[in-house]
């Protein structure tokens, strides 16, 4: 049996009270647990919290089988997860295919792992380790990638049914927590193999600039998502009101008055043009879509309708109309 009652270390006390702040009464929820120093602070903390505020928590572990031993570190997970006192736990076990890189297909079949355990289970919520440290790497690769405010927000602290609540603790502070707890975490090679970007990112970059430029790097970049996520919150809260106020829904599909969208600011105008392709047709706009629609707006001279995936655009007595293409 696991330690049920390590000494009550700062570092336990920091992750205990962040995963106190995720939980519900009455709730019953799934800790993503990979075996990790992050995802077994936090299987850890969710098991003592849990009973004192009155939730239900189990746990579900995801085997990619990428590498040789991936079934035995899923078993030792799964034995972990149950020491701890968490219940149901389940192992997946998953086939990662190859759309968008080793990465990208990894993170998708677990997270379609994770939601399918979800389901079976009924649980309502699934909370992932993230820490401060991936949400400041994750800031830091969607400014590289020029993708944009919405990449820069990072990580949110909740969407759908995930919940992170370790995006206020340090990776230290995780692998301290196993320490002071007496767990043994497993550590992934593939965490620090070079080939992967996130890696790179951080085992040379980050190390690279709070070398350069002074420590607290990762904060800062925590904080710029935070302020960003903030933003983007009041923005979008804005141009759902305008667009409530603007949209002529018809038949054929929505209209937006070209000289009310002029009126606005950038960010707004293209939030509204956005929003109202994904409300009506269910299809999300890159942003060089937007520029090409907002150029209806900005700068019309008699130029004919967009084609886009699924919606047509064209300006027309004074209104930009969506419809929906054959």
């Amino acid at each position: 049996m696991q330690n049920e009652r390590p000494r009550l270390s700062p570092v336990i006390a920091d992750v205990r009270r962040a995963v106190r702040s995720a939980l519900t009464e009455g709730e019953f929820v799934l800790v993503a647990l990979s075996g990790g120093p992050d995802s077994l602070a936090l299987a850890a903390a969710v098991a003592f919290e849990a009973s004192r505020v009155g939730a239900r928590a189990g746990a579900v572990i995801v085997d990619h089988g990428l590498q040789a031993g991936s079934a035995d570190a899923a078993a030792r997970a799964r034995d972990q997860a149950e020491a701890l006192g968490l219940d149901p736990v389940r192992v997946k076990t998953v086939t990662v295919g190859v759309d968008g890189g080793p990465e990208a297909a990894a993170r998708t079949a677990r997270y379609r792992a994770l939601s399918e355990a979800a389901k079976e289970l009924g649980a309502t919520a699934v909370l992932l380790g993230h820490t401060l440290d991936d949400q400041a790497e994750t800031v830091l690769l969607g400014l590289a990638r020029g993708s944009g405010a919405a990449s820069l927000q990072g990580m949110a602290a909740e969407t759908g049914i995930y919940r992170r609540p370790l995006l206020g603790i340090r990776r230290q502070q995780t692998v301290q927590f196993c320490d002071d707890s007496a767990l043994t975490p497993w550590h992934d090679p593939q965490n620090d193999h070079p080939a992967f970007t996130r890696v790179r990112v951080r085992t040379t970059v980050l190390p690279m600039l709070e070398a350069e430029l002074g420590p607290g790097i990762s904060e800062a970049l925590a904080r710029t998502a935070e302020q960003l996520r903030e933003d983007a919150a009041a923005l979008d809260h804005f141009a759902e009101e305008i667009a409530e106020d603007l949209a002529e829904h018809s038949e054929a599909g929505i209209s937006l008055p070209a000289e009310a969208l002029a009126a606005n600011p950038a960010a707004l105008r293209q939030r509204l043009i956005r929003l109202a392709v994904e409300s009506e047709f269910h299809v999300s706009l890159s942003r060089s879509q937007t520029l090409e629609v907002a150029r209806l707006v900005t700068d019309w001279h008699g130029q004919g309708a967009i084609d886009l995936p699924g919606v047509r655009v064209e300006r027309h007595a004074g209104l930009l109309r969506f419809s929906a293409r054959d």
